[in-house]
């Protein structure tokens, strides 16, 4: 099975990183412009963060020492949700080690058998595990396909009625850098009575005012009924977030079995993403995500059109997808973007479809002009 991997150029290998993250790291003694990371305001190696986990190490210790309905919820975890829930203007969040576990935790305590979840093709795999854990009947609809989904939820209401119906989306798609049509979706699930959970994973800290997300940006925070997040990519450190009402956020403490079982993230993590809540939700933290912005209008201004790009790269995120189509050829293209200095990893299937690899390129506030500026360069010459 190994062999037949790199037959189809399909193996996976561990990259080692050398440095901190940042716009330039070190790869085997050689810096690179990094355009590989979800770093989206270069916060994983700010100073603020820093301090903040070097201080809860002091006071709290590195581990957490249990699970958090054990003895594990230390103050700093409180004090994470809290700031959390104010920021998104929710009632009430809570924290998981990561945010794959927020999904694979939540949407099985959301449904069960013989309810039904609607799913984005294009969904993350945690979502798509969430939805299989759950064994509630599946059905995938195209990626942002209203009309399809419509035909859908029409036909759990009739076939499963009664049951609970949920719809799961991204507002910010990773591979691709486009949204979901959050106003339609939102309109659809109050017709037929479904519950809705947004991935605001990649939008939060890019996306709407102080960064909180795609929903906030749409003034649809109170349509929305669980919003999920990371906080391990604009915010720079590790773990994710479920938001909503205070009866979802006790609901989950009780049933969510992710959270239930697993020990808490360490007192040092939880701090350092406190400050980078607090961050965002500062003056300078919208101004950070406004110079983001710029570097967004500017990779989209300059990257290069091609057969297969005339509309990938249309600026609504930071991640910018470069389709080449076959995988071989997207691996002998990264790799000659790594000779002339830019990190730009190749993503094929099956975290993409067959025939649609590409290099995803992202950008972040911490990246300067001309660094971008000589990536578009390079790939409009190795891509002629």
């Amino acid at each position: 099975q190994l062999q037949a991997l790199r037959a189809r150029s399909l193996e996976r290998k561990l990259r080692e990183i050398g440095s901190a993250q940042g716009p330039e790291v070190q790869i085997a003694g050689r810096r690179l412009i990094n355009f590989s990371s979800n770093d989206y305001l270069g916060l994983a190696n700010d100073p603020r963060l820093r301090a903040a986990a070097i201080a809860a190490i002091s006071e709290f210790g590195v581990g957490a020492g249990a699970s958090r309905l054990i003895s594990g919820t230390q103050s700093p975890h409180l004090r994470l949700e809290n700031g959390v829930a104010n920021w998104k203007g929710a009632e009430a969040a809570l924290c998981f080690s990561s945010g794959y576990a927020a999904a694979l935790g939540t949407v099985p305590a959301l449904v069960t058998k013989n309810d039904v979840v609607l799913l984005d093709k294009l969904c993350h795999a945690s979502l798509i595990d969430g939805a299989k854990l759950s064994g509630a009947t599946l059905r995938v609809f195209p990626h942002n396909h209203l009309g399809k989904l419509e035909s859908h939820l029409q036909w759990a209401q009739r076939e499963h009625a009664g049951k609970r119906i949920l719809i799961l989306t991204e507002s910010v798609f990773s591979m691709d850098g486009d949204r979901a049509p959050l106003r339609e979706l939102v309109e659809l699930k109050k017709s037929f009575g479904a519950l809705l959970l947004l991935d605001e994973a990649h939008a939060v800290g890019v996306i709407g005012p102080n960064g909180r997300g795609l929903a906030a940006a749409e003034n649809l925070d109170e349509d929305v009924d669980v919003q999920m997040g990371t906080l391990s990519k604009a915010l720079g450190t590790s773990g994710g977030y479920i938001c909503g009402s205070r009866d979802l956020i006790e609901w989950l403490i009780n049933r969510a079995r992710a959270f239930i079982y697993s020990t808490a993230p360490p007192p040092g993590i939880v701090s350092a993403a406190f400050a980078a809540v607090n961050f965002l939700a500062s003056p300078e933290g919208e101004e950070r995500r406004l110079l983001l912005w710029k570097r967004i209008r500017l990779l989209q201004e300059l990257l290069p059109r091609s057969e297969l790009n005339n509309k990938a790269s249309d600026g609504s995120s930071a991640i910018f997808p470069w389709i080449v189509g076959d995988e071989q050829a997207a691996l002998d293209l990264a790799s000659a973007l790594q000779n002339e200095g830019f990190l730009v990893p190749a993503i094929r299937y099956p975290t993409v479809a067959k025939g649609s690899a590409r290099l995803r390129i992202t950008v972040s506030a911490s990246h300067e002009e001309d660094q971008i500026r000589s990536l578009c360069q390079a790939i409009e010459r190795l891509s002629a």
